[in-house]
């Protein structure tokens, strides 16, 4: 307990992201949980320095999010790398207290956000998905 008389409460870990993670992407509807089994998910503190200078971002905490790979349809290529998303936990977290939007429901909008570039999706489209998973 803290001092004022309530439990003490810590960011959550890399994992309880993943797993808020992974539990939206099993929400996902069946046409789009058989595309997914190929795409790798990584939770990380920050994006790289290298992927800030790509994007031209400075502030690391800009970025919440990222989908990389070819998107389904696209033929692919020697040497490809699987697709994968990465989460930012520490720019997620600054999010997820600045704006009071519960830590699970963002989770999900950025998977939901990056796996739609896995399909190729518009905005409009990846909002639709998103109102299909969100709890």
């Amino acid at each position: 307990m803290s001092s004022n008389g309530q439990p003490l409460r810590f960011a959550p870990t890399p994992q309880e992201i993943e797993t808020l993670a992974l539990a939206a992407l099993n929400r996902l509807p069946a046409p789009f949980t058989e595309h997914l089994h190929d795409v790798v998910l990584f939770v990380e503190e920050f994006a790289s320095a290298d992927i800030l200078k790509d994007m031209d971002l400075t502030d690391p905490f800009e970025l919440t999010g990222l989908y990389s790979g070819r998107s389904v349809g696209q033929e692919a290529q020697t040497g490809d790398m699987p697709p994968t998303v990465h989460l930012f936990r520490r720019p997620l977290l600054d999010e997820w207290v600045e704006t009071g939007v519960p830590l699970d429901a963002l989770i999900t909008h950025v998977v939901v956000h990056e796996i739609g570039h896995h399909f190729g999706l518009s905005d409009i489209d990846m909002h639709v998905l998103e109102d299909m998973v969100t709890l």
